[in-house]
């Protein structure tokens, strides 16, 4: 950010002719001390503050990823990108024509991202990285972080052995954590880097997800700058004693700008639908009946889930637990029930009858990602089969009254809240009708879930604000993708600001 950013925020701000929300009236607006002071009728004389005209552009609060994998996303930014890629044979090509073009040096580990095999004709294997890019060093991780592929070269680079080179659930990410990387500060600078662009899509808040020391990792990276975002430092399994001995309870301030916070406790329940490890109470259409993870992969049985929750809340740890199949929820449920903690539930995307109202009445969160409704829907009609009216049921949860928060998964889907915002409006992102319509949710109802709950600017608030040069009210769902963002605001510091935006 340029220099006065600091000077702004010590001498305030004063947004002129800006529109209060959606389809709101036309205001000045006061900030002052990282709040926001007064709203007033359009005229305002500045008493030391700042100007800054905000083009009739409406405000909205600050938006908040609430599920995102920060050092993932930074490094997915830079990784040969395999999304598109049909078969193991087209991935095997796309990294050989990557090789090619970058001129990897002898040694150097390629790393592939992005992977959708959930229909792949064909399977991956270590073989056909080998015949691709012979001794090459090859990994390449699924889009949903839950597997990966290594090459017989990153294998030895591992020093491990594998019949296939493919690892699934704990052991992908154990392989994935393992992989060499970049300096710390090299990565430090990255996932700073990462942070300014999000603020630049009006991100002012970012639950770190990553299975790191999380709270250690910030606090470092805080010491080296300012970042854009606040961020929840998410309390990883392996961590929580850890967590516990430190004194860290959710919601705890880190650092002593309060940007920092101690997140929730995240445990597994399940795998992914893209996997097929998503733990379901119905077999996978694919699947044998003799083969091992038929219904997916329980990763935590209710005797292992329900003794950790309940550690973890009796020392002020809010339990996050990642749940995607139905049966997966009914066990997430049935603990929180049984614990009667406060916490939430990760992705929730196949909900059994009733479960949407028990959500509501436990007052477990849903997080949620409706970006990935439009990416996974043909493989959730293949793979869930006569389900899928009660996949990634919005409308459902909101129906019921549970309170929903938006996320990315980031790199799942990319750190930019306004794709998941269009994806729960509008249920597509091509030009195919929406996945269920009926499981759309309101303008509204998007917008607050992505900004954390809150629903309107008010005096007093933080001002931690967002300014978009049009009104999402009159915005078309399929262009809310692109809406242009003018000024993104951290307790009053502008974190983004549009080229030109006026003084």
């Amino acid at each position: 950010m340029p220099d006065r950013t600091e000077e702004t925020a010590r001498r305030g701000l004063l947004l002129r002719g800006v529109r209060c929300g959606p389809g709101g009236p036309l205001r000045d607006v006061r900030i002052r001390d990282g709040r926001v002071a007064a709203i007033e009728p359009p005229g305002a004389r500045a008493d030391g503050e700042e100007r800054v005209g905000g083009r009739g552009g409406t405000l909205l609060p600050g938006l908040v990823d609430a599920h995102a994998h920060m050092g993932q996303w930074a490094e997915h930014r830079r990784r040969v990108q395999l999304g598109h890629a049909a078969s193991a044979a087209a991935a095997a090509d796309a990294v050989r024509d990557a090789v090619r073009e970058r001129g990897a040096a002898p040694g150097e580990l390629v790393v592939g991202a992005g992977l959708r095999d959930a229909m792949w004709p064909d399977a991956p294997h270590k073989d056909l990285l080998e015949r691709a890019a012979p001794g090459v060093p090859v990994a390449l991780i699924a889009n949903d972080l839950h597997m990966c592929w290594l090459s017989p070269a990153a294998l030895r680079l591992l020093g491990r052995d594998h019949p296939t080179g493919v690892f699934i659930e704990g052991a992908c990410m154990e392989v994935t954590a393992a992989l060499p990387s970049a300096p710390e500060a090299v990565r430090d600078a990255r996932v700073l880097e990462a942070a300014d662009a999000a603020a630049a899509r009006g991100v002012t808040g970012v639950a770190d997800y990553e299975l790191a020391d999380t709270a250690a990792d910030w606090l470092r990276r805080s010491g080296r700058r300012t970042p854009a975002v606040r961020v929840a430092c998410v309390v990883a399994r392996p961590l929580l004693d850890t967590a516990i001995e430190r004194g860290h309870r959710t919601g705890r301030a880190l650092s002593p700008d309060g940007l920092l916070t101690v997140g929730p406790f995240k445990l597994f329940t399940d795998g992914s639908l893209n996997t097929r490890t998503a733990y379901c109470d119905d077999p996978y259409p694919d699947a044998g009946p003799g083969a091992p993870h038929r219904f997916g992969v329980l990763e935590l049985p209710p005797e292992e889930l329900v003794p950790l929750m309940r550690k973890a809340a009796e020392h002020g740890l809010h339990p996050a637990v990642h749940a995607i199949g139905d049966g997966a929820n009914r066990i997430a449920l049935d603990a929180f029930a049984e614990v009667g903690c406060a916490g939430r539930i990760e992705h929730a995307q196949l909900l059994r009858p009733g479960d949407a109202e028990r959500f509501a009445r436990l007052g477990v969160v849903a997080s949620v990602q409706p970006a990935h409704a439009p990416d996974d829907r043909d493989v959730a009609e293949h793979h869930w089969r006569g389900r899928t009216a009660r996949a990634f049921p919005y409308a459902d949860l909101l129906a019921a009254g549970a309170r929903l928060e938006i996320g990315s998964d980031a790199p799942v889907a990319p750190l930019d809240p306004w794709d998941g915002i269009a994806s729960a409006v509008a249920r597509t992102d091509d030009d195919r009708p929406p996945f269920h319509a009926e499981q759309a949710i309101p303008l509204p109802a998007a917008l607050a879930a992505a900004a954390g709950g809150r629903t309107a600017v008010r005096p007093g608030d933080p001002a931690d604000l967002v300014l978009t040069a049009a009104d999402p009210a009159e915005t078309p769902p399929a262009d809310l993708r692109s809406m242009p963002v003018l000024l993104t605001l951290l307790a009053g510091r502008p974190t983004f600001r549009a080229a030109g935006l006026d003084r």
